[in-house]
């Protein structure tokens, strides 16, 4: 039987809202909020958390990825442990919910737990470092060493902010092994964990379109990014070589884009999963002027989808329109490598669930994909059954315009800790 939806105390609620005070003031950059990928304000809000955690009688520990992990232990070691968790680290003048919202909820969900008496299933919180891609250019840092799929290469990205410091230099500043996690070293046990979920804001604008307070994803957008395409025609002059005769790279980049959009229709209307972005556009600063025919542009391209197929369907036909183009325009069009996320499904078991709970407490809800990554990603691509409850959220995300309603995160800490607490017995772990 279903556990109804528990109400947070009180004086928890209020400790959150502090904490949340609290956060807002150390880290605001005069903008926004910022706390950089293996930084000190990441680090610090980190310790903010470790301190309520140990004061309240929880085990805290800190793993060679220097994540930090707190444990409500139960009486049975030999049950696998629910497990919830989210990042703190934000995008540079970002806000303060993105992130923070997962871990805070996750630590109501340990102390409204502890309070209830002695469990058999120990519960876990992980607070896992480097979600955010925006600092050294890859995401999931924390939670991809959790589960040994750290790529050593990456420990030589430089920061994008700071080319001279490279993750390597920054993660051993705070605190992390370096050589351990380098070599792959698995730090958690996917069996060792009944079931992972994990609470965000929704970073789009759909749950403030349908007015409801929470969401329950079921999957998370895979990715390809192409972050250094380019098209190659030639430089000429604007008033001197007619149409016939040019090789325009920005004609040639638009008219990819303009067909990709076409593309991309086609797929929405086949009830397809897929969303595409030319993020950058641009030519040579040092070169360009209004009377030349630019010879070269570049751009990226970024096109996310739940289906693996369609994203390699998609980029097939972005290989194939780029061939096409160069032919018709006597260009060249260079997609380089993609750089891929993989697609993850949420564990139909766990949203079944919170739907049942939802519904059950009379909380209006929406069932829908995250377009956005998250750390529940890994933990359910690397064999833990998982589930995300998003909170409603204006104004988007990345930005110091984040606007999650502190009763709605309250109603979505409410969803977490229930999915915490009885997900274990859904998933038959």
């Amino acid at each position: 039987m279903d556990t109804p939806l528990p109400a947070i105390a009180p004086d928890l609620a209020i400790m959150a809202r502090g904490l949340f005070d609290a956060l807002r003031d150390s880290h605001f950059d005069g903008t926004g909020i910022t706390r950089e990928t293996y930084g000190a304000g990441e680090t610090a809000a980190m310790r903010r958390v470790e301190a309520i955690a140990r004061a309240a009688g929880l085990r805290c520990d800190w793993d060679a990825a220097a994540n930090l992990i707190v444990t409500l232990d139960g009486t049975d070691p030999s049950l696998p442990a629910a497990a919830c968790g989210s990042h703190l680290d934000s995008v540079p003048q970002g806000g303060n919910f993105d992130g923070a919202a997962g871990v805070i909820a996750g630590l109501l969900a340990l102390l409204g737990a502890q309070r209830a008496g002695p469990r058999a299933r120990s519960l876990v919180l992980f607070v896992m470092r480097g979600e955010e891609s925006a600092w050294y250019g890859r995401p999931y840092l924390g939670s991809s060493a959790l589960f040994g799929l750290f790529d050593p290469a990456w420990m030589d990205l430089p920061c994008l902010q700071d080319p001279s410091l490279t993750l390597r230099v920054a993660m051993a500043r705070e605190g992390a092994d370096v050589a351990s996690v380098a070599a792959g070293t698995r730090l958690v046990d996917p069996t060792a964990l009944s079931h992972f979920v994990e609470l965000h804001i929704e970073q789009g604008p759909v749950m403030v379109a349908r007015g409801v307070p929470v969401g329950l994803v079921s999957g998370i957008r895979g990715n390809h990014r192409h972050p250094h395409a380019k098209a190659v025609g030639e430089a000429a002059h604007s008033g001197a070589v007619p149409r016939w005769l040019r090789r325009d790279a920005v004609l040639a980049t638009a008219d990819f884009a303009m067909r990709l959009d076409s593309t991309w229709r086609n797929a929405l209307e086949r009830g397809e999963d897929l969303v595409m972005t030319f993020g950058i556009l641009t030519t040579d600063p040092k070169q360009h002027a209004m009377t030349r025919v630019p010879g070269e542009a570049r751009f990226t391209l970024e096109y996310r989808s739940e289906s693996e197929r369609t994203l390699k369907d998609f980029q097939a036909l972005a290989e194939a329109e780029a061939l096409e183009i160069a032919r018709e325009r006597r260009v060249r069009i260079d997609l380089g490598l993609p750089v891929r996320t993989p697609p993850a499904v949420m564990d139909g078991r766990l949203l079944a669930l919170a739907r049942r709970l939802c519904e059950s407490g009379g909380m209006p809800h929406e069932v829908l994909a995250s377009g956005a990554g998250h750390d529940a990603a890994i933990f359910a691509n690397a064999g833990v059954p998982s589930a995300m409850v998003f909170v409603r959220n204006d104004h988007g995300s990345h930005n110091p315009r984040e606007a999650m309603d502190f009763n709605d995160f309250l109603k979505g800490a409410a969803v977490l800790q229930a999915v915490l607490l009885t997900g274990a017995e859904a998933v038959g772990r």
